[in-house]
């Protein structure tokens, strides 16, 4: 039987040759001038994909990292799982750099509309590829990420546990050049204490058996060893509908709400301490979207709902997880209060853009 020391390098050994680098960058024409210069905060100007005898003649036409992340191989035809933060800007160009250095330019295949997941596909044959898990995960276990830290050390190697399930977090999302980063909230994300850098974003968060259990995708700034990974069913999933419909098909209902509990209760004077206060929250945008399904349906900023389906909704089961378990096209129905009146309304989800 081997040593914990040794099953992990063994475990690593198996599992890098399918982990890529991902290169982002853009033409200086491109990218607009800031009070940073062109390149960003604390980004220093790279540029590369040209010898000496090749730059092109105007400078604007050079390439410019602006970026990078990582991701790993899921098919050996160049199916490559990624964050959808690390490829967001769609204006950009990425290039996947594998385990022996060869480099291929990376088409981004979808994004997940709801999760931080991507799907890209580099033109390769043969790759090396990783497991997807298929077993629990318990808090306490053993996991490894695998990633390109701080973009400039590929295939560094951090070892941890799970410290916790089913967390809830707000991310900042980096926007278009120029734009605001959208704040999105990730539900159900796996915390770990592994140290995770920037430049990891993408990678996989492994098991003692070399599967993949998540994909690492934020850390909080200031803290130490608080890192959080989307789990990789939701991932899966993607990677089903890519095959079935040509893309990742999400459930959207088209509102903005908040988790009331007794908190929420007491400093409120709400008539109850549980369902899905809709109400504009941090995110930009009315608290009802025009022309959604929850807008065909009749409801209202301020409306509580308090049931999906007949099913009660609180913190533990939060409306935005709930949805997710439906197709678009799935009619549901809402048990909602207004002011101190309670009432049914049915709706039909739609897929989400």
């Amino acid at each position: 039987m081997l040593s914990d020391e040794k099953q992990t390098i063994e475990v690593v050994k198996k599992v890098i040759p399918a982990v890529v680098s991902i290169i982002v960058s853009k033409n200086l024409s491109q990218i607009k001038e800031s009070s940073f210069g062109p390149f960003g905060p604390g980004l220093s100007p790279f540029i590369f994909g040209h010898s000496e005898s090749q730059k092109p003649e105007k400078l604007e036409d050079q390439k410019v990292k602006i970026g990078g992340g990582s991701g790993f191989v899921v098919d050996p035809n160049g199916i490559v799982l990624t964050n959808k933060h690390v490829v967001i800007d769609t204006e950009a160009d990425y290039v996947a750099i594998t385990s022996d250095e060869k480099e291929y330019p990376a088409k981004v295949l979808s994004r997940d509309p709801v999760n931080d997941i991507a799907i890209l596909k580099i033109e390769a044959k043969g790759l090396p590829t990783a497991k997807l898990s298929n077993s629990k995960i318990e808090p306490g276990q053993t996991v490894l990420a695998i990633g390109n830290a701080l973009g400039l050390f590929s295939n560094t190697v951090s070892k941890g546990i799970v410290s916790g399930l089913a967390r809830k977090i707000s991310a900042a999302m980096g926007g278009a050049e120029g734009e605001q980063p959208e704040v999105e909230e990730l539900r159900g994300v796996i915390q770990t204490d592994v140290a995770i850098n920037q430049g990891n974003s993408g990678g996989p968060l492994i098991n003692t058996d070399g599967e993949v259990v998540g994909i690492n995708t934020a850390v909080i700034f200031g803290a130490q060893n608080i890192g959080f990974a989307i789990p990789i069913q939701w991932a899966k999933k993607d990677l089903e509908d890519l095959i079935k419909f040509g893309r990742i098909i999400r459930p959207y209902i088209g509102l903005r709400y908040v988790m009331l509990n007794k908190d929420f209760q007491k400093k409120y004077s709400l008539p109850v301490d549980y369902g899905a206060l809709v109400v504009q929250s941090h995110a930009p945008g009315p608290a009802v979207v025009k022309n959604s399904p929850a807008d065909k349906a009749g409801l209202k900023e301020n409306d509580i709902i308090l049931e999906l389906n007949g099913e009660k909704l609180d913190e533990k089961k939060d409306l935005g997880d709930a949805i997710q378990l439906f197709k678009a096209g799935d009619e549901v129905e809402l048990t909602c209060m207004r002011k101190d009146e309670t009432h049914k309304t049915k709706l039909m989800l739609e897929e989400r853009k």
